[in-house]
């Protein structure tokens, strides 16, 4: 997990930062990224892929990264702004935020996904990077941990689609309660499932 960190160093690299996103599939809330710069000397054994650790484990890792990390930020982009420019977009906006959040700035980046940010720093995306860069997996946990958070204070204000359980994803019992009550001020009404009801 340390291969990619280590290479970069080795060419003079001091600053990596690891990025990843969490809500691209949910019909609901935001899509949340984070960056994350990790001590050389960093180990927490049992951090993977934020999709393969259970809640548990992640909200265990959580503290551990942000206390022991050289600095952690997150970037955000609203379901106004996904369906504004559109979700992948939204998504590298939101990549983008975080990076310029860290309170030390990068020199490197390593990307979760296909793509680059639109930034001048030297970067490298790697698709399925969270199980290859221990920076990415550090940033998917915190990704996802803070994006859970803020679904289940929506939750708290609409109670009725019960983003506590599902944080927005596209189950049957979210689907029907879309289809029950319409959509609320938090979801995303160009998405599949939200779409058809809204402009019903």
């Amino acid at each position: 997990m340390w291969q990619l960190e280590h290479k970069a160093l080795t060419q003079g690299y001091k600053a990596i930062a690891g990025i990843d996103e969490a809500g691209r599939g949910p019909l609901a809330g935001p899509v949340v990224s984070a960056a994350v710069i990790l001590p050389h000397d960093f180990s927490c054994a049992g951090i993977n892929d934020s999709k393969k650790l259970s809640e548990k484990k992640r909200n265990a890792f959580f503290p551990v990264i942000k206390e022991q990390a050289v600095c952690v930020a997150t970037g955000i982009s609203s379901n106004y702004e996904i369906d504004q420019i559109n979700i992948l977009q939204a998504s590298l906006l939101s990549m983008k935020r975080a990076v310029e959040n860290l309170s030390t700035p990068p020199d490197f980046l390593l990307i979760d996904g296909k793509f680059t940010l639109n930034m001048d720093i030297d970067q490298t995306a790697l698709v399925k990077g969270d199980s290859k860069s221990i920076s990415i997996a550090a940033a998917s946990i915190i990704a996802k941990v803070t994006r859970d958070a803020i679904m289940k204070e929506l939750h708290g204000k609409h109670p009725r689609y019960n983003f506590i359980q599902h944080k927005g994803y596209p189950t049957q019992a979210h689907k029907k309660a879309i289809l029950k009550y319409g959509p609320c001020p938090v979801h995303r009404l160009t998405f599949k499932g939200v779409k058809e009801v809204s402009n019903a």
